[in-house]
């Protein structure tokens, strides 16, 4: 069965085809299908919550392929700038243009907002919330998943993409920046997103 991973973010397709990779389906994304991106998309993030975000991508791109959809929508919730930034994550900074220049200002205004700060000011999740429809018909599967730290002083690694760099894992005893991404994947708010997904197809939690 094909099903289409509604997101053109280069670092979300690598982290959804090593989570999938174990689950009998063919995982897809829109370009692969024809679906090229269009301006109609920056609407589909204005949501109140990771939840509302997750569903509007989903019921658009099953629209627009009629295949089986998953779509996420995640984020960083820093607890002492009250759940910020939240479903705003990507877009936080205001900045536009190629992800590498996006993150960099996402980051930089993360460190701004919490310069001198002590560490139980620091303390964070991510979260990740997936919306599956097998049909346009079909009712809403949600899933999610969570993972607690804290944020750096200063960014720490270079692999990952977003705030990885600067999101200290109480999992793994380092930050996601400095983790292989199969260690990541192990412990991340997506990882144990898809896998409470993966589990819906093989009947294996």
């Amino acid at each position: 069965m094909k099903v289409v991973a509604a997101t053109r973010s280069a670092g979300k397709q690598g982290e959804i085809r090593r989570l999938l990779a174990s689950v009998s389906v063919e995982v897809v994304f829109p370009d692969d299908v024809g679906v090229h991106e269009s301006p109609a998309e920056d609407l589909l993030e204005l949501g109140d919550s990771f939840l509302a975000n997750a569903r509007a991508k989903a019921e658009f791109f099953a629209r627009k392929t009629g295949l089986p959809t998953v779509a996420d929508d995640s984020g960083l919730e820093v607890f002492s700038l009250g759940g910020a930034p939240g479903v705003r994550s990507r877009r936080w900074a205001g900045a536009e243009g190629p992800s590498e220049e996006v993150d960099a200002a996402n980051n930089a205004e993360l460190l701004r907002r919490l310069t001198g700060a002590p560490a139980a000011r620091r303390r964070a999740r991510f979260r990740c919330v997936l919306v599956y429809l097998r049909d346009l018909a079909a009712v809403p599967e949600a899933f999610e998943g969570a993972c607690a730290g804290r944020i750096l002083e200063a960014p720490a690694g270079s692999t990952g993409f977003g705030y990885d760099p600067l999101f200290f894992s109480d999992d793994l005893g380092k930050s996601f920046g400095e983790a292989d991404p199969s260690e990541k994947d192990t412990v991340s708010h997506r990882g144990r997103a898809f896998k409470s997904f993966a589990a819906s197809f093989t009947g294996v939690a």
